[in-house]
């Protein structure tokens, strides 16, 4: 919550508090949603990716995050089967029928 100026005072900047807590925060939704720094850089118009990749560095997810999320997207619409021994098919004894 952004504290509310003295009579007569006027909001003081902060790195936590308004516009720059926006961008902050939007970044981090594009970066977590995959967004490549390249783009993300345009949409915050840095002139530099690598400006916006040293600022923003902490936010991008781990490539083990990344690797995730590429392998439960693909099986995303699938149900899991369960491969337990509960599922072992019973092979039929000597004169039993399946």
């Amino acid at each position: 919550m952004i504290p509310q100026p003295k009579p007569g005072e006027r909001h003081q900047a902060a790195r936590e508090h308004g516009m720059h807590a926006l961008r902050h925060f939007y970044a981090s939704v594009l970066l977590h949603a995959g967004e490549n720094i390249k783009v993300l850089s345009h949409y915050l118009g840095h002139s530099d990716p690598g400006f916006t990749l040293r600022v923003y560095t902490h936010l991008m997810p781990s490539s083990d995050a990344r690797a995730r999320k590429a392998v439960d997207g693909l099986y995303g619409g699938t149900d899991p089967v369960p491969d337990g021994p509960e599922t072992a098919q019973r092979r039929p004894r000597g004169g039993e029928t399946p």
